[in-house]
């Protein structure tokens, strides 16, 4: 099965925000390894840059300027890398950086060489190729969508069997605060999204349902889980019943 699974900054980011969490990535590396040894593919979309970013730049807070997040990019990308590098080596394992924009996803010779170089990664079994967008120089996820709408295109691009959106909450939330199990009809539960975001996030839930709906009609079923708490990942792989689960509007 491949899996593509998507990191917010929120779950990446210790509590202030200004740097990454080391006990996430060895708990993210941990649960990937897992089914990378069962047999599975995985692709993760992380990201994590900016925040990685604002520590070595002397920032406290996110900045508003574009410019300013887009530095902070730069210089956190590859921080970013170091992170899950040394936490997937204590695995066998060996990263792959892809920087993507959606530019390259809408011309057809880069999609295609994008694919290729995906097939050839997930050939080689101990590789776990890791995408984001590339913050210094695109602007879309920046302002919008902290690469929810990427995943999902991403999850295309890669033929995914699964997509898996780890954020803050433990899925979409009913009008009482609890977890809705499951999801046949997106534009129903369009009036749940709440508005709140984290301190770090940038597209909150409402960027997280236009996401699954790109991957659902396009027939790859997709989860919302926490990803604050463990175990998340290897549970929904498993099948079992956790976070928001969002049904194809394809035959899988």
């Amino acid at each position: 099965m491949r899996i593509v699974l998507k990191f917010g900054s929120g779950i990446l980011a210790n509590p202030e925000g200004n740097t990454l969490d080391d006990a996430q990535f060895r708990r993210f590396a941990a649960e990937v390894a897992e089914l990378v040894g069962e047999g599975h593919a995985c692709l993760i979309v992380s990201s994590g840059a900016v925040a990685a970013g604002l520590g070595a730049l002397g920032l406290q807070e996110r900045p508003e300027e574009l410019s300013a997040r887009q530095a902070c990019a730069a210089v956190g990308q590859s921080k970013l890398m170091q992170m899950y590098s040394g936490m997937f080596e204590r695995h066998g394992l060996t990263v792959a950086q892809l920087l993507l924009t959606h530019g390259d996803l809408d011309s057809r010779t880069r999609y295609e060489n994008a694919r290729n170089t995906l097939e050839c990664l997930f050939d080689r079994r101990k590789v776990v190729p890791i995408i984001n967008e590339n913050d210094s120089v695109a602007v879309e996820e920046l302002r919008f969508g902290d690469n929810d709408r990427l995943s999902a295109e991403v999850a295309m691009l890669a033929e995914a069997d699964l997509l898996i959106l780890l954020t803050s909450v433990d899925g979409l939330l009913d009008e009482s605060g609890n977890t809705v199990p499951q999801v046949d009809d997106i534009d129903a539960v369009s009036g749940l999204v709440r508005q709140e975001k984290g301190r770090l996030s940038v597209g909150g839930m409402n960027s997280k349902l236009q996401a699954v709906k790109i991957a659902t009609d396009a027939g790859i079923p997709t989860w919302i889980a926490s990803g604050r708490k463990e175990g998340q990942i290897t549970a929904i792989a498993h099948g079992k019943s956790t976070g928001t689960r969002f049904l194809t509007r394809k035959k899988s």
